[in-house]
């Protein structure tokens, strides 16, 4: 089975390309940093080859494409794994549109983009498509509307395409991590340190407290993360089982979550989740 895979310099995506060539797959590894490829392929040998694929570049995109193409050409592709994502947190009051944006095309228009481009090989193959989404994108946390939106956006992606492609026998599945012990935590803080220096004073004093008691929350989740393989793991079934999962809940916080978004009604959640944030209350600012 040929194999491509985005966002694959560092964490859930460097884990599901080795794993996949420790199974005797071929990984076309997608990287923005050639450096990030070569360290890679390092580690993986021959049965992986590094393709520079920005999800935002369509002439990236193609040209991953063609080199894919080259490889396979009748054969076709066994299976895409979305994996390329961004985390931009911020309260939506104060967001800079054009961080919204950013956010909204790397999660969202950039998988479709991919989808789109790898497509015809993948119906040639019989293949299929694994999306990378998040309990994020069942239910969010205050400040990472942003973040949230892209994954809940996915999920709706996801069983659009899943029912769309169904007469070419391509299964579409998506995975739902919780807190998983990946470089994109700490990405993630520089982003949000960025934004917050670029913030107003008024932006600084509406929301000062609650970017301090959620960035604390953040950071406890990130140490009690869990390491990728459980999503490694949930990747390889997808691609492989005869019949794989529409969704792959991945972690006991994620599963926590699920069952609250299923079962208590939403202001019931709202108050247990600021309470367990310490969000300032009602009255408080």
């Amino acid at each position: 089975m040929t194999v491509v895979i985005t966002g694959a310099s560092t964490g859930i995506g460097a884990a599901c390309a080795l794993d996949c060539v420790s199974r005797g797959m071929t990984v076309f590894a997608g990287v923005r940093d050639p450096r990030a490829g070569e360290a890679l392929a390092g580690k993986a040998g021959s049965s992986l080859t590094p393709i520079i694929l920005d999800v935002t570049d369509e002439r990236s995109i193609a040209q991953s494409v063609e080199a894919v193409q080259r490889v396979v050409g009748e054969a076709g592709l066994g299976g895409l794994v979305n994996n390329a994502g961004i985390v931009i947190g911020s309260p939506l009051e104060v967001i800079p549109l054009p961080q919204l944006r950013k956010q909204l095309e790397v999660n969202v228009i950039g998988q479709i983009a991919v989808t789109q481009a790898f497509l015809p090989l993948l119906r040639r193959g019989r293949g299929r498509i694994v999306n990378m989404g998040s309990i994020a994108g069942r239910g969010t946390i205050p400040l990472l509307g942003p973040y949230s939106a892209s994954k809940y956006a996915l999920e709706a992606l996801t069983d659009a395409l899943r029912m769309e492609l169904q007469p070419w026998g391509i299964q579409v599945s998506i995975i739902e991590p919780g807190a998983i012990a990946t470089p994109i935590w700490e990405k993630s803080a520089k982003e949000a340190e960025g934004l917050e220096a670029s913030a107003s004073e008024e932006a600084k004093v509406l929301y000062g407290e609650a970017v301090v008691r959620v960035r604390d929350a953040v950071a406890q989740a990130a140490q009690r993360a869990i390491p990728a393989d459980a999503v490694v793991r949930a990747v390889h079934h997808a691609l492989t089982a005869s019949r794989p999962h529409t969704r792959y809940l991945v972690g006991s916080d994620a599963k926590l979550r699920a069952w609250m978004v299923k079962w208590l009604p939403d202001r019931v959640q709202d108050k247990l989740l600021l309470w367990a944030l310490k969000y300032p209350r009602e009255g408080s600012v």
